[in-house]
Formats: C-alpha cells, structure tokens, sequence
C-alpha cells in the first residue's frame, strides 16, 4: 500500500551548500524556523512570516568557524545560541554576546579554561575537538547546554565532568545542573512542548550511546537514563511520547515520557520490504531521523540503507500498534531521512542541499 504525500512548500537555503551546513527545520509549538549555518552567519527564516507581521529572515554573525560545535535559534528569533570548544555564546543579530558561559576545553589534549576562541583558533588539533550542544526552550526562556565542567565560575573544582545545565536566556545564568556520568564525542538535544523538559542524545563513539531525559522544576534539575545505546528521534505533538532507535537501527521504539518506559516496537527487517534494486541480502533498518506527523502517525525512512540501491523510500507507522500501514509516494524522488517540521508536517532536503521540501498527508479521495 501507497500514501500519498503533499508538497506544502519548497524553500530555498539562503546559503550555498558547499561553505554551509545543510538547512534544518527547527520547531516548537506555533513556531517553525529554517536554519543554516555557515563559518562567518547563521541566517533563520521565520517559515509562517506570511501568515504574521514578524520578520521572515534573521542573521546572527558566528563567533567561531561551523567546524567548531553546533549551534541553535531561539524561537522568538531574537538570539542564537553557539555551543563551542570553550563556552556557550549567546549572539543577538547585531553581532553583540548576550551572555557567555565558559567551561573546560572539549579537545582532549588541553587543559585550558579558555578566555577567547583567539587563543586556539589557529590550532589544527582543537578542530577535532568532541563537542556539546544547546537546546532553546519552547518559550524562549530557557537554555538547555551539554557542557565540559567545571564551568569558568567552578574555581574550587578541578576534575572533568560533564554537565548538563539549564541557563537563564536572558543572562545566561546557570539555574540548574546535573552531572551526566558520561565521555562525549559530540550531543543533540530533543526538545519537548513543555520548556521544563527536554532529552539529550550523547554519542560516546564506541562506548555506547546514553539519553537522558531531563525535568526543569523550577529550583532543581533532574535527570534519568532511558536508553544506553540508543537515539532520540521526535517528540509526540502532545509530549506525551517519545520516539527513538538503537544504534543498531533496527527497530523504532515508542516511549513514554512519563517513565521512559519502553511501549512498543517496529522491527525494520520484519516488516519493511527490501529495496527493489536490492540483492535480497542488505539487511533493511531505520534511519537516524523521524518525524510524528500526529499523535498516532509517524514518518520513518530507510534512506540510509536504501541509497546504495537507488531512491530513498520514507514509510507510514500507525504508533498505536507501532505497525507498518505503507509506503510514502512523492510527486518527485526525494533523498535522505524524513525529519519533524511541526504542524503536521516533515521535511527532506534535496540531494544537492539548496532547498528544503515540507511535506504533508495528502487528503484521501
């Protein structure tokens, strides 16, 4: 079984794919933003300006070159927040810090607490350093960071450890944290509707892969394990579920949030048919990205393991049975995972990387 899917709107990268990361769609609850970094600007486009009087596009000069840690927008659009090697920066458009928080070098071979990026940007070996990650809450006022403690304010400790803290967006004072236990090679944050929670994927290379799930209550913050070797991939529109994947992709997961107990599972190789230009042989899994479409439906992709056969194929999951109902049509081939764009829809980039393509359900005859 087919179903079909509408192209919403296609938008164009407003920076050329071979000095830029490719675009991404991040959003909250009312709020969808397209986002692209590049070495010297990040530029987010407002994707519903037309149906408001807010500004469509927004551009905030980068601290540090796109090699150098991630970065995210708040959705009020008002700051970006740049997670590096020795701090977490917080930027308005006019290229003034909000805020900054410092915290311990994230290439290995240092020991420095860093003053400025000056003091190892011409350093080959700090580009290969691990890195964090930032998450902005869903009303903007807050700042979920996965940093390398002790923090620059930590004068009495001396020891490595990474934190995960949550920052007032307003002057990046530090609220809350919780010791993650962990060896990061790199982090991704999964926002939630509610700004008090949030989860956080940490890659360790060959050592696992842990997420947490993070509880802001407004005087403390808490943190429980709900996988050690897996990947968070969506959050339910309701935030009452949780999607994710082992490492080994071969299974979709439902959670829920509540305990983080595991509901139910889709094993790809048991219900996803092999690629049409396949041997028969490949074993068939789930990509690293998903999209919740409603509370009940999901857009999973097999594009990872599909590409070397030819076109990336993207699938319908009914999540209350976690049960395959059929494969995606497009009007036109499309190419990598399926990602959450929020309202109703997912998006996938074109294989060149200049545009983003939003896609929705197309209403059944």
């Amino acid at each position: 079984m087919t179903i079909a899917a509408r192209l919403v709107s296609t938008v164009a990268a407003p920076l050329d794919p071979a000095s830029a990361e490719a675009p991404r769609v991040l959003h909250w609850p009312g709020r969808r933003l397209l986002v692209q970094r590049g070495d010297t600007e990040v530029v987010a486009l407002d994707l519903d300006a037309s149906r408001t009087d807010r500004r469509a596009e927004v551009r905030f000069p980068a601290p540090w070159p796109r090699r150098l840690g991630t970065v995210t927008v708040s959705p009020k659009l008002d700051t970006a927040v740049f997670s590096g090697v020795h701090a977490v920066r917080s930027v308005e458009a006019t290229g003034e810090t909000r805020w900054e928080l410092r915290h311990d070098c994230w290439y290995g071979g240092c020991s420095s607490t860093h003053l400025s990026f000056d003091e190892y940007g011409d350093d080959e070996e700090h580009f290969h350093a691990d890195s964090g990650s930032a998450a902005v809450s869903a009303d903007g006022r807050l700042v979920w960071a996965h940093v390398l403690g002790p923090l620059a304010s930590d004068r009495d400790t001396e020891d490595a450890q990474e934190l995960w803290a949550v920052l007032d967006a307003a002057d990046g004072r530090v609220l809350g944290r919780v010791d993650t236990g962990t060896v990061a090679s790199g982090s991704e944050h999964t926002p939630h509707p509610d700004p008090r929670q949030m989860g956080l994927s940490i890659g360790e290379g060959e050592e696992g892969s842990p997420v947490l799930w993070g509880r802001w209550d407004g005087q403390r913050l808490t943190a429980e394990q709900i996988g050690i070797e897996r990947i968070l991939l969506a959050v339910s529109p309701s935030g009452r579920h949780l999607l994710s994947v082992p490492l080994g992709q071969w299974s979709l997961t439902l959670h829920r949030v509540e305990d983080g107990s595991l509901l139910r599972e889709l094993d790809a190789e048991d219900t996803v048919p092999a690629h049409p230009g396949s041997t028969g042989e490949d074993r068939v899994y789930w990509d690293y990205e998903a999209a919740f479409v409603d509370e009940d439906t999901v857009v999973a992709g097999t594009s990872e393991c599909d590409t070397r056969h030819g076109t990336a194929r993207h699938w319908l999951v009914d999540a209350r049975g976690m049960t395959l109902r059929g494969e995606i049509r497009y009007p036109f081939p499309v190419s990598g995972p399926a990602r959450s764009a929020g309202d109703g829809t997912w998006y996938t980039v074109s294989g060149n990387g200049t545009s983003v393509h939003l896609w929705q359900l197309a209403e059944e005859d």
